[in-house]
């Protein structure tokens, strides 16, 4: 196991793009390009998955010869998430990886059933974005202490193999994600099992990580149990997933339990991935009243759009809050147009990250009407 490397922590504008393109070439492949180049993957009998294949004909248009760029996927209208509900996971698995090893991951079930999706490539692109973020705030190395989602859930997996890139131990817990949400949707409070998972982290900081990977909400949960710092523990950073930390919790957090800890927290979910954050800068985009940072997920991997919630084909103006639409676009992975359970501001590229983000991401309104789903969130 390595020691956390001693870099200095501040990012410098441009160079971690260029280190990211360096590091996962296909950064570096223009989003018109990849789409082409998916689009002639994905419906090609011999590389596609029957889920895709099979539709090719349905569709209307010929994908391959009719699109030119990313902006034709619009003729794809609108994905119904029931359609992967549904699927069969041996559906979904690229025919040009069926000599690859792989790993079928599960979403949490927050607006309905489980999603599955089958994962060859996305886990590696992941760690290795994620680990290039941390290498540049001087993050990378030490072991880890996981109080994040276990068993089918991308979450566990993406940090187990992050530790696996520099030899680091993790400590996890046990947290199954659907249960707590089982016991929101019945009617009571998930204040027992929170208890339960924060129970199982406790001695594990005895461990000394390095890292501690959660989520927002039982970060909050964990703070105040702990009988002294965090940093005494010897965590360096806490990264975080999940909406449920509204700008005043952060605020508390940062002030009376993260002092000589740095935060790294991320905005996404299973299918489209992670919109990596950025912090505030002179030259960066002008943030809306309230954030304190921006999130960019990376082209040509997947685009977060934010459209107005009665027309999810017209995007937002920078500074203005709409429903996210995501399109996600990867060898194991194709899903165009999937309007999310979230809203969110625009804003423009930052130093770091040369394409638009998202701040102050928060659940869409009309989640519930749209999906026909209670959204249950539990400890996210």
């Amino acid at each position: 196991m390595t020691e956390p490397t001693t870099a200095h922590p501040a990012v410098g504008p441009g160079t971690l793009t260029a280190r990211l393109r360096r590091r996962v070439p296909e950064l570096g492949v223009a989003l018109d390009e990849w789409t082409r180049r998916m689009m002639r993957w994905h419906f090609d009998p011999a590389t596609g998955s029957p889920f895709w294949v099979a539709r090719r004909d349905r569709l209307g248009f010929d994908p391959v010869h009719d699109l030119t760029g990313f902006a034709d996927l619009h003729r794809f209208g609108l994905f119904d998430k029931e359609e992967l509900r549904g699927a069969r996971v041996a559906d979904l698995r690229p025919r040009g990886y069926r000599d690859r090893p792989f790993r079928v991951f599960e979403t949490g079930g927050t607006t309905g059933r489980p999603c599955r999706i089958v994962n060859v490539t996305r886990l590696d692109y992941d760690v290795e974005i994620y680990r290039t973020v941390l290498e540049e705030r001087g993050l990378a190395g030490g072991d880890i202490l996981a109080m994040t989602p276990s068993g089918p859930h991308a979450y566990g997996h993406f940090v187990e193999a992050l530790a696996d890139s520099w030899r680091g131990a993790v400590h996890a817990i046990d947290f199954d994600p659907r249960w707590v949400k089982s016991v929101v949707r019945s009617g009571d409070d998930a204040d027992a099992y929170t208890g339960h998972l924060i129970d199982q982290a406790l001695p594990l900081l005895e461990e000394r990580p390095a890292l501690l990977f959660t989520t927002s909400r039982l970060l909050l949960e964990l703070a105040v149990r702990l009988p002294r710092p965090l940093h005494s523990y010897g965590v360096q950073a806490v990264c975080t997933g999940g909406i449920s930390c509204t700008p005043a919790e952060a605020a508390f957090l940062r002030e009376e339990y993260l002092n000589g800890v740095q935060w790294i927290d991320t905005y996404g979910n299973t299918l489209v991935g992670h919109a990596l954050q950025a912090d505030p800068m002179p030259d960066g985009p002008r943030l809306p009243e309230g954030a304190d940072r921006s999130y960019h997920l990376p082209p040509p991997f997947a685009v977060l759009t934010v459209v107005e919630p009665d027309d999810p084909w017209r995007e937002v103006p920078y500074g203005a809050r709409g429903r996210i639409r995501t399109t996600t676009l990867l060898e194991d992975l194709f899903l165009p147009n999937l309007l999310e359970r979230d809203s969110a501001v625009r804003v423009g590229p930052h130093p770091w990250f040369p394409w638009d983000g998202v701040a102050l991401v928060r659940s869409f309104d009309g989640s519930t009407e749209e999906t026909g789903h209670d959204a249950a969130e539990g400890v996210y």
